[in-house]
């Protein structure tokens, strides 16, 4: 494959989210505001480029008793510092995104790319993969918590763009809406491929 066709199944034709149902904990929990999505998502492009890159880098020097530790060990590791650089440089959305900035490290994306793909492949492409399952994660996160801000507080990115009668949907602002918004995202995208694939 070529690094553009690495990238594009990556995010989209073998999403992690919609595809293989995998990241749904922090993607039910901080899609209530679309910065909070936004800076999770670039959390989890950072983490998952520079740790496929590094496991793909050491992958015929791991032996393969201790392989999983290793890669929990390195993911743990960039982990780690997305958590540092949000606390000194946006300590506001570093307190809203709470403890699931470091359960990053246990997010299924990255033990499933790292398993799947970085420990098979060289490490550019690696690379390519792991920006391509952040980017597809991201978009996820973006497309819920357009939805839930929107209709939940009348506002994009904390700007106000409804107007002075808007009643906010109360539901929106809870957990449950994300599950039910991820459910219909995942059975129309899956519909879609299903009559393409025919």
């Amino acid at each position: 494959m070529t690094k553009k066709e690495i990238f594009v199944v990556s995010a989209f034709k073998d999403n992690s989210v919609w595809r293989q149902i995998l990241g749904i904990c922090s993607t039910l929990a901080v899609t209530n505001l679309m910065l909070n999505s936004l800076i999770m998502g670039l959390g989890v492009i950072f983490a998952l480029a520079l740790s496929t890159f590094t496991i793909s880098l050491i992958r015929e020097y791991t032996p393969r008793s201790v392989r999983m530790m290793a890669q929990t060990l390195i993911i743990g590791a960039y982990v780690i510092i997305v958590d540092i650089l949000l606390k000194a440089w946006l300590p506001d959305v570093s307190k809203q995104l709470g403890p699931y900035v470091g359960l990053i490290i246990t997010n299924c994306i990255l033990m499933g790319r790292a398993e799947a793909f970085a420990a098979q492949n060289k490490p550019l492409d690696s690379m390519i993969d792991g920006i391509g399952a952040g980017v597809g994660y991201t978009l996820v996160l973006l497309v819920i918590s357009f939805i839930r801000e929107l209709l939940g507080f009348g506002t994009l990115f904390g700007v106000r763009v409804m107007g002075e009668g808007w009643i906010n949907w109360s539901i929106m602002v809870m957990a449950p809406s994300a599950f039910f918004i991820l459910a219909l995202m995942i059975w129309a995208i899956n519909t879609y491929y299903y009559k393409e694939a025919k």
